[in-house]
């Protein structure tokens, strides 16, 4: 649960204020769109490529870095798809916008790039057989339909980056079988993770070409009606430990009250989904960015799995000055579990 709800939102002309049909509009009525149901069972390879009947999706992907120096980078790459009608034509009458997100972060430096792109003219869009994700010349493919080798090219002006992704494990479905509740009043998404990339390729940055080697975490989600009418913003966490293990949790703010969730990604073992509630987390210190407040470092507990640890931002500074502006970035974890992982912030404006 993230930024991309905002961001497709904007793509298709939604107002971006916080109003009574929740934040960016997305508690809004999705009358005409698909709604996810549970009990839907995600077929692949076909759910990795688009699903033009619901109005937002998207396919998101992190990694944490090191160069051969130790040095820590972490990268973003965000194809959003959203949809003005449900369905799809060639040509000019399609109702699909595509939006593109790319960065770049290490403990001093912070760098983006966006793209946005009209569907059917076959400036953006997703393919499968072979898989190909695109937009203009930033592309996430393989030779093949399913994402388990991946390659990922991005040319962003000041930075770039080649990337080869291969999984080392299965794909996560979070919640039910995929279908992840995320308000007291029922409002979900389909939603899984490729949580087990190991990454290796080449950054180019500004002072000049870094061999690196990681970990990337890809998500895949898509809905219609997201929100409650009263959530202003979110919290996420996509943590990788030390010991192997993982954690995905995410928190929701309303004006009724917190609403969290997530997954426990065991090293060995199917992955097991939260409670609502079980996952916490609190700011323990903020930083001023871009002349906003925001929570740059976090105290998260999961009581059942022994969890208390703090999170701390590679760089406070990671704000994406975009279309519609929010802070991701890479963090690192100590505490009763050591590691690395992604942090991503809305709705503090």
């Amino acid at each position: 649960m993230n930024v991309r709800f905002l961001l497709c939102a904007v793509a298709a002309g939604w107002t971006t204020a916080a109003q009574p049909q929740g934040y960016a509009g997305l508690g809004s009525d999705a009358e005409g769109f698909a709604i996810p149901k549970p009990g839907t069972q995600l077929i692949f390879p076909r759910d990795h490529g688009p699903h033009p009947d619901f109005r937002i999706e998207w396919w998101y992907l992190t990694a944490n870095l090191e160069g051969p120096d130790g040095k820590a980078y972490g990268i973003q790459w965000t194809l959003f798809r959203s949809a003005l009608a449900p369905g799809d034509t060639d040509g000019w009458q399609s109702p699909q916008i595509w939006m593109a997100h790319a960065a770049v972060t290490s403990k001093k430096q912070h760098v983006f790039s966006e793209r946005i792109a009209r569907g059917g003219i076959g400036q953006a869009g997703v393919r499968l057989n072979p898989f190909i994700a695109w937009i203009d010349d930033w592309r996430f493919h393989s030779d093949r339909e399913s994402i388990e080798n991946i390659e990922l090219s991005i040319d962003g002006g000041r930075f770039s980056y080649d990337l080869e992704l291969t999984s080392g494990g299965p794909l996560v479905l979070h919640g039910d079988n995929g279908y992840s509740v995320k308000s007291a009043k029922g409002q979900a998404s389909y939603y899984y993770s490729q949580p087990h990339y190991q990454v290796t390729g080449t950054l180019t940055l500004p002072d000049g070409p870094v061999d690196v080697s990681g970990h990337g975490w890809l998500d895949r989600e898509w809905s219609s009606q997201p929100l409650a009418p009263d959530q202003k913003g979110w919290d996420w966490f996509s943590l990788s430990f030390d010991s192997g293990d993982k954690l995905m949790g995410f928190l929701l703010r309303g004006d009724s009250g917190d609403f969290t969730s997530g997954t426990w990604i065991p090293a060995e073992g199917p992955a097991e989904p939260l409670e609502a509630g079980a996952f916490q987390a609190a700011p323990l210190e903020t930083t001023n960015v871009a002349g906003r407040t925001v929570p740059t470092r976090w105290r998260a507990n999961l009581p059942s799995k022994g969890v208390s640890i703090e999170i701390q931002a590679l760089n406070p500074q990671s704000w994406m000055g975009t279309t519609f502006s929010y802070w991701e970035g890479p963090v690192t974890v100590t505490g009763s579990h050591s590691g690395t992982g992604y942090l991503e912030m809305t709705g503090y404006e």
